[in-house]
């Protein structure tokens, strides 16, 4: 019979999984749909404002993410530093790519959630946001 601990995991494993599924969250969910809104092609105007409250709802779970992944390295970083400190060390520095990501994509979500320049959602969403790619 196997017995479960009651002890968290570790600060450098749990900043790990939550900056993973940071990133899985981020690059599954929304950078597809910014892709979709930034590319002409991608969607019909009548469909705009419907991407752009999805895009809205994901990007509130994206910031509840972000939250926890900060929660997650804050405690990390508050342990003593150890003199071999690989995978803590890993746990941050892919933290920072992450971070970097979730900045990108605020840029992209920010300027697509703003008011548009015309008052008109659809019209405005496209004409009035420079096409950038979030993953740059």
């Amino acid at each position: 019979m196997s017995q479960y601990s009651d002890h968290p995991p570790p600060s450098d494993v749990c900043l790990m999984l939550r900056a993973h599924a940071e990133q899985r969250w981020l690059s599954h969910e929304v950078i597809p749909v910014l892709r979709q809104l930034r590319d002409p092609d991608g969607l019909p105007d009548e469909q705009l404002g419907a991407a752009l409250a999805y895009l809205e709802v994901i990007w509130l779970e994206a910031g509840r993410l972000a939250a926890e992944t900060d929660a997650a390295v804050a405690e990390l970083d508050a342990e003593p530093v150890c003199a071999e400190e690989t995978l803590p060390s890993r746990a941050r520095s892919y933290h920072a790519a992450v971070r970097t990501l979730r900045e990108r994509a605020a840029r992209n979500v920010g300027a697509r959630l703003a008011a548009p320049c015309d008052g008109e959602i659809p019209v405005g969403a496209r004409a009035c946001i420079p096409p950038e790619d979030p993953l740059r």
